[in-house]
């Protein structure tokens, strides 16, 4: 098997919004019982977000179609803002866990942030997707605050790029 060295990330197009729902998904489904509503990637509006250039996907390597990649098993949404790149999504489906495809997308993030001259990365998560308090950390990103708006209890982070 080859490694995640010959995955691709590129940005997603009209034929992909099928697919990044999906997985965005996939991912998020677990976390809908866990926190009591249904998480707000799972409602964005998927073709908005590809038509405006903020998605991100990562094909897993492989032969999945005529351009020789594989099937797209992660994707980020992001926005570029006057002084920071905001992480709107990270998800990777979850057959894909374990495989560093989510630390493929944080590397990417960090690229597309330098590319656009932003000196910073910031994003949150919900309190009770706890999986999340103890990856962003060990990527460099550290808690800001911590704030309640309406059902979503939610911890802010931000990383700063040297």
């Amino acid at each position: 098997m080859r490694g995640m060295a010959d995955d691709r990330i590129r940005p997603a197009a009209t034929d992909d919004v099928p697919t990044v729902k999906a997985v965005i998904d996939a991912a998020f489904r677990p976390y809908v019982a866990r926190i009591g509503v249904v998480p707000v990637p799972m409602e964005a509006d998927h073709a908005a977000n590809v038509a405006a250039g903020r998605v991100f996907v990562l094909e897993a390597p492989g032969r999945g179609n005529a351009a020789g990649a594989g099937p797209v098993i992660g994707l980020v949404v992001v926005e570029a803002r006057a002084d920071h790149l905001y992480l709107d999504v990270v998800a990777v489906h979850p057959d894909a866990h374990g495989t560093g495809a989510g630390r493929r997308l944080l590397e990417f993030v960090d690229a597309h942030a330098r590319a656009l001259g932003l000196p910073e990365i910031r994003l949150y998560t919900n309190a009770m997707m706890w999986e999340n308090q103890k990856i962003y950390p060990k990527f460099g990103y550290e808690v800001v605050e911590r704030r309640v708006t309406g059902p979503y209890d939610r911890i802010h982070y931000r990383k700063r790029l040297r």
